[in-house]
């Protein structure tokens, strides 16, 4: 399945998933001790002159608890925020993927960390690196929190990856489906939409 994003449910439908059950794929604790193992893996790459970049909107919680985490193990990464999309106002990805927000920072000879939710098909974090190498980075690493391997669609693999994730809708921690769950401490999926 393919991870729904804010726009994919119409309004009336933003109700039912309100109410719906949510069980747990990870919890807070289990996210947690993955995020300080990222960030030794990430610190034992030694990056120089690190920009974080944070995919949005699904990775701010994501990529707020790794930033803090980075500065406890004694980085100090300048932050920026992209937010792309290849769905605009469809349900399904068009394939091709358009800046809505970009970076303000100059990457020329610098090491990128793109931070995002989730890989999938691969399209999104592919541009991003691809973009940012096109513009001077020394060297662009993706971190993912979650990964779905067999859903690729183009050649990309992430350097960091917190969890293998199954074929499900996920929410919380940052994602959401219909404006709902993105508030919740761990990363769950609805049964009833699995079905």
């Amino acid at each position: 399945m393919t991870q729904p994003t804010t726009d994919d449910a119409p309004a009336g439908e933003a109700h039912a998933y309100r109410d719906a059950r949510i069980e747990v794929l990870f919890d807070a604790e289990t996210i947690a001790r993955r995020n300080r193992e990222l960030v030794a893996e990430i610190v034992a790459s030694r990056p120089e002159k690190l920009v974080v970049i944070a995919v949005l909107k699904g990775s701010f919680v994501f990529a707020a608890d790794l930033i803090r985490a980075m500065h406890e193990a004694g980085l100090a990464p300048e932050v920026e925020f992209i937010t792309l999309s290849s769905y605009r106002d469809a349900r399904v990805s068009s394939g091709q993927v358009a800046v809505l927000r970009d970076i303000d920072t100059d990457v020329r000879g610098r090491d990128v960390l793109l931070i995002d939710d989730i890989l999938e098909s691969g399209r999104t974090l592919a541009f991003a690196k691809d973009l940012l190498s096109a513009r001077g980075a020394r060297r662009v690493s993706v971190c993912v929190l979650l990964e779905k391997p067999h859903k690729r669609a183009v050649q990309i693999t992430a350097d960091f990856v917190g969890f293998q994730c199954p074929d499900y809708f996920v929410v919380g921690y940052g994602m959401d489906v219909s404006h709902a769950f993105r508030q919740l401490p761990f990363i769950g999926y609805i049964p009833d939409a699995e079905k």
